[in-house]
Parts: structure tokens; C-alpha cells; sequence
């Protein structure tokens, strides 16, 4: 990467007005070396993040729309920060606490309740302001979830901070509630390090800190028990491009046509962020490394994009054009007395951050690193 200078502060601009008249803005932060990533309140969405190649050519690497009105149609989560939990909940119920809850079906896969429901936080409209404290630009997107919102119980108060520093990308999530409920939050990102509108990810290559995956039935809810990667077409101990084995006509890779799947990250949820996945394009050089404190990672090869959706740069996005590394909770958790808990309680705050961070050719190192 190319020397930085000093950080500038955040830029705030509107980017359009939702139907009931509310302002939508978008919040864009630099790290003074010509990295920069965009986030609009609605949704509290990472719509565009440019970083360098190995020449220094400079070229947006997640997925992301040019208008609002395109974020208020039909969309894949392209960017979003997506709760109150993100990923499925098989049945749309769960129970806690000896009661049961109902949530809406909002899977096209099955049955389940996807990312939060209907209408989660990916279409909610969020309060933003400005960080100075620490290195970096930084935003803060808050929203208060009331009790009840697509079903889920208490009232919820989000919060979600992204930090640009030294081509990192550190996204930090807080909430806190007044009554027991469930909670996992993620950042729904697209990423083609070739350049966002490319027409395919097969060519990189992914590492995943991971010797356990969870297998899916039909509807894409994890089964029984996870199985070892080693010799299947989920072994990415080592790095291996993503097109490698996606049509070796696994009975697991059928019902998603391609991968859709959470590995069980190796040492489950942490307190520290440490580096689980990377992902590389030899092509560009640019290289992304991924730290969590999150015990799975959802890989998702955009299986289900066949070009109606054309993006910042003009072009359609296209079957498996990206690939979503998505650091949450395990799938259907709420159901799942094996996995670890995603209940929060009243006085016991939630916290969970992912680190971003890209590099050309050689992965390096910051403070950011370390949560």
C-alpha cells in the first residue's frame, strides 16, 4: 500500500429521502492513502469500499447500488448490516425462557426466518454521527430496536461503528436490552477483489481457519452434527480457488447450487479478533484478511444472481460474480442448545467485531487488528 497521510475526517452528503420523507445520508471515510468506504444510514450499509492493486490502480471491491430507490427493491443484503439475527431460524420460532416466539417467514430457501425477518435491520433507517476519538475515520449508526419488531422480545438498542484505518476496515457492534432475547448482527458484504461488476469470484482464493463445517438440509438449516471439511469440497484449510471443486457434484452443494454454508471457525466465539479466513485474487494482487471474534463464517458464492441487479459501476451483477464472508453466529442458534448462545439479557452487553483488513500481494499488519 501507498504511504498515508494524515486521516481526514468523515464526508456526509445526502443520498435521497425514504417515502415517508426521512433523509437517508451517506457517511464516506478515507484513510488519507486513497482507501475509502462509503455507508449509508439506511441499513447502516457499506455501499462502496475502494482499495489499490499491486500497480496502485485503485477499484471498488464490494458489491453496491448507485441509487436509493435500487437499496428499497428487491436486493440480496448487498452491504447491509443485517439483525436482529442474522443468518436462518428454522421454523421462524424459537422459544426461550419457556416461551415461544413467532417471527415472519422471510426465506425464499424454506420456512425460516432470514437475517432478521421481513423487515430487519437492513431496512430500517439508522442515526449516524461522526468519531474523533482514536486513529482512523470513523462513523457511529445507532437505532433502537422496539419490543416486538419482527417478533423478536425487548427493546433493543443497536449500535454499529466502522473504522477506517491503514486500508482496515474494522466494523464493531454493541446492543443492549431491557428484557431477554436473541441477538447476532453481521455485515452482509459482497466482496470481488477484481473489481465490484466482474463477472465471476472462481478464481480466487479462500483460506478458512476451519476443520468442522455445518452440513444443510433442503432449506438450508444446518443438520445434526457438523462434519470434518478434510476431503470434501469444504476443505479450505489450505488456500484453493472457489471454483475448484464447486461443481464436483457434492450432495451439498445441490440445494444451494454452489456454496452456502457456515464453517465452525477454529476456537468458537472470542474475546480478541483473530484471523480466520483470507481471501486472494492473483490476478489483481489485492489480497483481504478476516479477523472475528465470531465463532462461524458463512461463506455464500452469490448463487442466486442472474444480472437483474447492475451496480456502482454499470454492470450486472452475474451467478457467483461475488462472494459474502459473513462472521456471525451459527445458524439457527436460537434453536440449537449445542451451539453456542446468542441470548442476551438485560445488563450484559452485547459485542462482536470483524476486522477487514487488504493488502497487495503481502498481508501486513496494524493495531486495528486487535480488538
Amino acid at each position: 500500500m501507498s504511504a498515508h497521510r494524515s486521516t481526514p475526517p468523515p464526508r456526509v452528503e445526502a443520498f435521497g429521502r425514504l417515502p415517508d420523507g426521512s433523509e437517508v445520508q451517506r457517511w464516506t471515510l478515507s484513510d488519507g492513502s486513497g482507501v475509502t468506504a462509503s455507508v449509508l444510514t439506511f441499513g447502516a450499509i457499506l455501499q462502496s469500499l475502494d482499495v489499490p492493486d499491486r500497480q496502485g490502480q485503485f477499484a471498488g471491491v464490494v458489491l453496491g447500488l448507485p441509487r436509493l430507490e435500487d437499496y428499497l427493491g428487491s436486493h440480496p443484503y448487498l452491504g447491509a448490516t443485517v439483525g436482529r439475527y442474522a443468518n436462518r431460524i428454522a421454523g421462524g420460532s424459537f422459544t426461550l425462557d419457556g416461551k415461544q416466539y413467532a417471527l415472519p417467514l422471510s426465506d425464499p430457501a424454506g420456512p425460516n426466518t432470514l437475517h432478521g425477518g421481513q423487515n430487519g435491520f437492513d431496512k430500517r433507517l439508522w442515526q449516524a454521527r461522526p468519531l474523533s476519538a482514536g486513529p482512523g475515520a470513523a462513523v457511529e449508526l445507532s437505532r433502537t430496536s422496539p419490543d416486538g419488531e419482527e417478533g423478536f422480545p425487548g427493546t433493543l438498542h443497536a449500535v454499529v461503528r466502522y473504522t477506517l484505518y491503514r486500508a482496515e476496515l474494522r466494523i464493531d457492534y454493541q446492543a443492549t436490552t431491557d428484557a431477554p432475547t436473541v441477538v447476532g448482527m453481521t455485515n452482509h458484504s459482497y466482496f470481488n477483489l477484481a473489481g465490484e461488476g466482474s463477472p465471476s469470484v472462481l478464481d480466487h482464493r479462500l483460506q478458512i481457519a476451519a476443520d468442522r463445517y455445518l452440513p444443510v438440509d433442503r432449506h438450508l438449516i444446518p443438520e445434526d452434527r457438523p462434519r470434518p471439511v478434510a476431503a470434501t469440497p469444504f476443505d479450505f484449510t489450505a488456500a484453493d480457488t472457489l471454483g475448484a471443486r464447486i461443481g464436483s457434484g457434492d450432495e451439498q452443494l445441490g440445494p444451494a447450487c454452489g456454496y452456502d454454508h457456515c464453517w465452525i471457525l477454529d476456537g468458537g466465539r472470542a474475546a480478541d479478533c483473530r484471523t480466520v479466513a483470507r481471501l486472494t485474487h492473483p490476478g489483481s494482487g489485492r489480497g483481504l484478511s478476516i479477523a472475528t471474534t465470531e465463532p462461524g463464517l458463512q461463506v455464500y458464492t452469490a448463487n442466486g444472481f442472474d444480472g437483474t441487479l447492475t451496480g456502482l459501476g454499470g454492470r450486472p451483477y452475474l451467478r457467483h460474480s461475488a462472494v459474502a464472508l459473513e462472521t456471525q453466529p451459527l445458524p439457527d442458534s436460537p434453536n440449537r442448545p449445542d451451539f453456542p448462545t446468542v441470548v442476551l439479557r438485560p445488563g450484559l452487553p452485547y459485542r462482536s467485531t470483524t476486522v477487514y483488513r487488504f493488502f497487495a500481494d503481502q498481508p501486513t499488519v496494524s493495531s486495528l487488528a486487535v480488538c
